[in-house]
């Protein structure tokens, strides 16, 4: 039943200009036994999915006529990758040339360098 109103819901969200409610809206939302949960990723995610749950709420019910339903908010944690930072210029290009090895004969056939 929330699949077919989720549309609507984001036009609601779209016409008022709310750009950051539009993206939490399009990540995964699960439902199950009347309540719907929202994964966000970060506190300033989580504190806008707050503030957006009563005009949420009232949105789903109006469209849908659910009268028992709830909004749950599920952080998730960022997952934190193993791969180091690339920060300069020559750590970029040896990176980028064990992704795709004819990077090197291109630097080589026409004399790139990146420290200039």
């Amino acid at each position: 039943m929330l699949n077919s109103c989720i549309s609507q819901v984001k036009g609601f969200f779209k016409a008022a200009g709310k750009n950051m409610e539009l993206a939490i809206l399009d990540q995964e939302i699960k439902v199950e036994n009347g309540v719907v949960t929202i994964e966000v990723v970060g506190s300033v995610q989580e504190e806008i999915a707050n503030k957006m749950r009563p005009d949420l709420v009232s949105q789903i019910r109006s469209l849908s006529g659910a009268d028992q339903l709830s909004i749950q908010i599920l952080l998730k944690e960022e997952v934190e990758t193993n791969s180091n930072r690339l920060y300069t210029n020559s750590e970029k290009l040896t990176y980028l040339k064990e992704k795709h090895p004819a990077l090197m004969e291109l630097q080589r056939k026409f004399g790139l360098e990146v420290d200039f």
